[in-house]
C-alpha cells in the first residue's frame, strides 16, 4: 500500500474507496498526471478527462509535485496551494482525485518513485499509464531512469502548441520512441504560465481555468507580482 498519501475519497465503479486501498481497485488501468499545477488548469482536466475516455481508465491520479529536478523553483506557489487549488478543480468528478504523496517526499520530486510506490498499492494485472506533455516526452532522457520510466509504465504522449513529437524519434531513438502512445486530442493553448501572467497584468483568466480556482487565486492574493 502506499503509505503517508492524503487523499480523499473517491468513486469508482460505485465502489468507495481510499488511495491506500488501492490494492482493491477494480479497474483494468490507472493513469497519473504530475506537474506543478501553478494554477491547475482547463488543459490539464481536459487532458485527464480525454485519457479516462480514450483508454477507459476508471481512476485519474493528478500528483502536484514538490521540486521540480529539470525546472527552476524560483516564483513556483507554495505546495498546499498549489494542491488545494487541484483538489478544487477535480472536485466535481469521480474519476479524478488529486495525491500529495511528492509533496511529503523530501528532495526532489523523480516520476519513477511515484510510479512504483503506486505500483505497491495495485494489483499486478493494473496497467499504471503515465502521462506526459509532449515538452516533457522531448525531455525524457534528462529524467531519471527513464527506461525504467518506459518499461514500468505505459507513457502516453499528449500534444502541446510549440513541441513537435513527429522529433521523438530522433530525440529519444526508435525503440524508445516507439514504446510510447500518442493521445488523440486537440491543442489546448493555455498555459500556467500565461496565467500567472494574467493576474500579475490584473487581466482576466475566466474561461482559462475553473472558477473555484479563480476564486481561489483571488482569496489568497496569488500571481500578485509574477
Amino acid at each position: 500500500m502506499l503509505r503517508g498519501c492524503n487523499c480523499r475519497f473517491f468513486v469508482v465503479n460505485l465502489l468507495v474507496m481510499k488511495f491506500e486501498d488501492l490494492v482493491s481497485y477494480p479497474g483494468q488501468s490507472v493513469a497519473i498526471i504530475g506537474g506543478s499545477f501553478d494554477p491547475i488548469h482547463y488543459a490539464h482536466l481536459r487532458l485527464g478527462e480525454r485519457v479516462r475516455e480514450q483508454y477507459a481508465v476508471g481512476l485519474v491520479i493528478y500528483i502536484p509535485n514538490r521540486l521540480s529536478p529539470l525546472k527552476s523553483q524560483a516564483n513556483v506557489s507554495a505546495a498546499q496551494d498549489r494542491y488545494a487549488m487541484a483538489e478544487l478543480a477535480v472536485a466535481d468528478n469521480l474519476h479524478f482525485v488529486v495525491c500529495d504523496c511528492e509533496l511529503h517526499r523530501s528532495g526532489a520530486s523523480y516520476s519513477i518513485d511515484t510510479i512504483r510506490a503506486l505500483r505497491q498499492g495495485l494489483s499486478p494485472e493494473v496497467e499504471i499509464l503515465f502521462v506526459m506533455g509532449a515538452d516533457a516526452v522531448l525531455e525524457l532522457p534528462e529524467w531519471r531512469e527513464p527506461d525504467a520510466i518506459l518499461g514500468e509504465s505505459q507513457v502516453i504522449a499528449a500534444r502541446r502548441p510549440g513541441f513537435d513529437l513527429q522529433r521523438m524519434s530522433a530525440v529519444l531513438g526508435p525503440q524508445r520512441a516507439s514504446s510510447i502512445e500518442l493521445l488523440d486530442m486537440p491543442m489546448m493553448d493555455i498555459s500556467s504560465t500565461d496565467i500567472r501572467q494574467r493576474v500579475s497584468q490584473g487581466r482576466s483568466i475566466r474561461y482559462l481555468t475553473p472558477p473555484v480556482v479563480i476564486d481561489y487565486i483571488m482569496r489568497h492574493n496569488l500571481y500578485q507580482a509574477v
